[in-house]
């Protein structure tokens, strides 16, 4: 193997290793320090986790194989929020933090993740133009093609609703959810079957391996990591509502935004290496993809944990988790908006992440409230400015696989 693959490996399992020692052992010290050595683990394992995903499309392919890799792709946050639904079952007081990471990163995504990858996209397109040039872009164009997948996401934003108006997640509202992820999955393959994968970074070292021995790397790799995060999934979960007990900070706060934190940074890292490559199309639809993961897979899986945990047929929603389910349902609904023309501006960007950020300054009920007013009025805006692209964009997922591989053809011959 290269150097450079065994330098990466080496150091994310160096990383993981104290964790490792401490399950083993059983050796706990502290809440803070268990949530820092067994949070570096997931971390180091999630990075594990993204190149054997990615470089493993050089050698599978068809809807089992996406079905596959995306399920161990997000391993990470499954393992921890499935663990809160779980433990819910049996134990009241993790049923408040049951669908708080899956919110968390639900909007980490959307508010810091997709700004993020467009402004860059942006700059790299613009890079080598002088500044007052006509040629310069103030938007990242979309593929026609993405149409499918803003139109899944769209449809399961305001199936989403269904679930504040409900005040739980029941298991047969879950297996409806996990059925559209199928057909999202199956309908998914035969769309973006056409076309070579393109590979950056580390998932680059390992798809340029030999035929035999790159298998062996993505299996062993997907052995380990999956190992890694499976044992230390229970007590980074545990350790951050300990952590925020002993400290007195919100533990709430602390599994929401910390978790998250963890799992998606191997896949932000990956997409703003795409747009870093000029290939923006390709870095949000891979975020576009895991905010479908999220609304339907995740959250249709929690009330399944719940039960398989002692608990009832459906997950009970507090107030507070009410809340912050209209806050993820009504920011979507607008990210859904800002790019149903296909086109994905600068300021629109900005403005996304600094809505974001205001809600970590609006924390009472009243407040937020009020943001998920703001922020479905900004839809609606949008989408009236838009409103030729929303049968289109809501038709796109009934739409035959031709349809798509006719404008991919198109779009090649006009960019040659």
């Amino acid at each position: 193997m290269p150097p450079a693959l065994i330098r990466k490996i080496a150091l994310c399992l160096a990383i993981a290793a104290p964790a490792i020692v401490f399950r083993a052992t059983g050796f706990a010290p502290s809440p803070l320090l268990d949530m820092v050595v067994f949070g570096a683990a997931v971390v180091a394992s999630s990075f594990l986790l993204a190149w054997a995903a990615e470089s493993a499309q050089k050698d599978i392919s068809g809807g089992l194989a996406i079905a596959i890799l995306a399920l161990i792709a997000v391993l990470p946050e499954y393992a921890v929020d499935l663990y809160y639904a779980y433990r819910s079952g049996f134990d009241p007081a993790y049923e408040q933090y049951a669908a708080a990471n899956m919110t968390g990163s639900n909007r980490l995504l959307l508010g810091f993740g997709w700004p993020l990858v467009v402004i860059v996209a942006i700059a790299v397109a613009n890079r080598s133009l002088p500044r007052r040039d006509p040629a310069r872009r103030a938007f990242l164009p979309l593929p026609r093609a993405a149409r499918f997948d803003v139109g899944f996401l769209a449809i399961l934003a305001v199936i989403a609703f269904a679930i504040p108006v409900l005040g739980a997640i029941p298991i047969w509202f879950g297996v409806v959810l996990i059925a559209v992820f199928a057909v999202y999955l199956w309908r998914s393959g035969r769309i973006h079957s056409e076309g070579e994968e393109e590979f950056v970074g580390t998932a680059a070292l390992i798809a340029d391996l030999p035929t035999g021995r790159r298998r062996a790397v993505v299996i062993s790799l997907f052995v380990v990591a999956a190992a890694i995060i499976l044992a230390c999934a229970e007590p980074f979960a545990t350790s951050l509502v300990d952590t925020g007990v002993s400290l007195g900070f919100d533990s709430y706060f602390l599994v929401q935004w910390l978790a998250p934190l963890a799992s998606e940074a191997p896949e932000f890292i990956v997409a703003v290496m795409f747009a870093l490559r000029g290939m923006g199309a390709a870095a949000i639809a891979t975020l576009i993809a895991s905010k479908i993961n999220q609304w339907s897979l995740l959250v249709g899986s929690l009330p399944i944990a719940h039960y398989l945990g002692g608990g009832g047929s459906e997950l009970g929603l507090d107030a507070r988790q009410v809340e912050e389910f209209v806050l993820t349902g009504t920011q979507t609904v607008m990210g859904v908006a800002i790019i149903i023309g296909l086109r994905f501006h600068r300021w629109s960007a900005i403005a996304l992440a600094a809505i974001f950020a205001v809600q970590f300054f609006v924390t009472d009920t009243t407040g937020r409230y009020a943001l998920s007013a703001v922020q479905v009025l900004i839809a609606v805006g949008l989408l009236i400015a838009h409103r030729r692209d929303i049968g289109a964009t809501l038709a796109a997922p009934f739409r035959r696989s031709t349809h798509f591989a006719a404008h991919e053809r198109d779009e090649l011959v006009a960019a040659r």
